[in-house]
């Protein structure tokens, strides 16, 4: 390589916004944010010894074999739910070998996992100015206080005690590197309206939400159900952020393929939920309601938009055009985000999949998780790359979708 390629090659990456990453919550977080009433039946941490961890279902579930013998790991125990905390949702600091279902204690995960003070100084270690991260133990949006209780004012209480949590604890001292990303509860469309709203009015702009609630047994986005929840978020600029795996139910090809399978395919419920708001209106009739897809990469994007504007275009004598006066790829470009850490091809493909509608991921601590190297990677994934366009993609896209000050 000469010495003029050599300089093409390399980009300059400007501070990262980290659009998903994760937060394993703290043992006190519903034993201090939770009215003293709730506490007694509130999720708690207790130490079990466990044999051994499997992976159930398509979810994926996990099951737990206890025994006093085994291997010390802390739980959390709410309702019918004992989660087991796993090295591979605390990954960070272990060799990919060692990324595995072994149970672990607080005690020897790295303390970035739930200690704000430390995760800044993670995030400085790996180029990251500022970082949204989705909750562990509640699961991607909230679901658990959905599935777990029958006690709707408790499990209201606990999304709100979260959410406190998370707006004055986790992010309240790190000088907005920090990102609130709120819950909602699940199984009300006006409660989760109001909480949009009260959380707004102390400036957080982004919420957790199911790529499919249907799936979670919930109304489709198609019912009307949800008009409340979507006309808040509208109105205070508060964007629905999507994680795989946030509908409990990752595509699979059979009860028994290897769960590789559901890990390599995970994006088609992404895929499945753009057609769903595209075909919907609902982007039509909230023009600034944003949506954001988290951890599905952004490769497949560009054929959804080829395939669903021939739809429209092509059958819409049988079809009918669900009121949605332009090319459905018009509401992505305006009004969607993808997201993705480490996706060549979608790289390639910049110009279908939009440069002003990608935004990048660190995914720390999971096992995917591209700390402390994650500016090396993303050398690579820009190289070649205009300025203007790494910039948008490794930050200011970000930061628009989120309604970040620019810094």
């Amino acid at each position: 390589m000469t010495e003029t390629e050599t300089e093409a090659s390399t980009v300059e990456i400007p501070k990262i916004v980290s659009v998903d990453d994760h937060v394993i919550e703290p043992p006190h977080l519903w034993q201090s944010w939770l009215p003293p009433r709730f506490r007694d039946d509130a999720p708690r941490v207790e130490r079990r010894g466990v044999a051994g961890i499997r992976i159930v279902g398509p979810g994926p579930k996990y099951e737990a074999d206890f025994d006093a013998n085994g291997t010390p790991a802390d739980c959390w125990v709410f309702g019918n739910v004992v989660s087991v905390l796993k090295r591979n949702v605390t990954a960070v600091g272990y060799d990919r070998d060692e990324m595995g279902l072994t149970p672990v204690t607080y005690d020897n995960i790295r303390p970035g996992c739930f200690e704000p003070k430390a995760r800044l100084e993670d995030m400085d270690a790996n180029w990251v100015e500022a970082s949204l991260c989705f909750p562990n133990f509640p699961r991607f949006c909230g679901q658990t206080f959905h599935e777990a209780t029958p006690d709707r004012e408790l499990g209201l209480a606990c999304v709100q005690a979260y959410n406190d949590w998370m707006v004055e604890e986790w992010c309240g001292d790190s000088g907005g590197r920090l990102v609130p990303l709120c819950l909602i509860p699940l199984w009300d469309a006006g409660l989760a309206a109001d909480e949009v709203r009260r959380n707004a009015a102390r400036g957080v702009h982004a919420v957790a939400f199911s790529e499919i609630p249907a799936f979670l047994g919930l109304p489709s986005i198609h019912s009307g159900e949800w008009e409340p929840f979507f006309a808040a978020c509208a109105d205070t600029l508060t964007t629905l952020c999507m994680h795989i795996g946030s509908s409990s139910k990752m595509p699979a090809t059979s009860a028994d393929a290897p769960y590789g399978v559901q890990a390599t395919v995970a994006f088609n419920n992404a895929m499945a939920s753009l057609a769903d708001f595209l075909w919907s209106g609902i982007l039509v009739r909230y023009p600034t309601l944003k949506l954001a897809y988290s951890e599905s990469q952004i490769g497949w994007i560009p054929f959804l938009l080829e395939r669903i504007d021939s739809k429209w275009r092509d059958a819409r004598s049988w079809l009918g055009d669900g009121g949605i006066p332009e090319p459905p790829s018009t509401y992505y470009y305006r009004q969607v985000y993808g997201c993705f850490f480490n996706d060549r091809h979608g790289v390639r493909s910049l110009d279908e999949v939009g440069v002003n509608n990608i935004t990048f991921e660190t995914d720390y601590p999971h096992t995917d998780s591209t700390w402390p190297h994650t500016k090396a990677l993303a050398e690579e994934l820009m190289a070649g790359l205009p300025e203007e366009a790494v910039y948008k993609i490794m930050r200011g896209n970000a930061i628009r979708m989120l309604e970040l000050p620019v810094r």
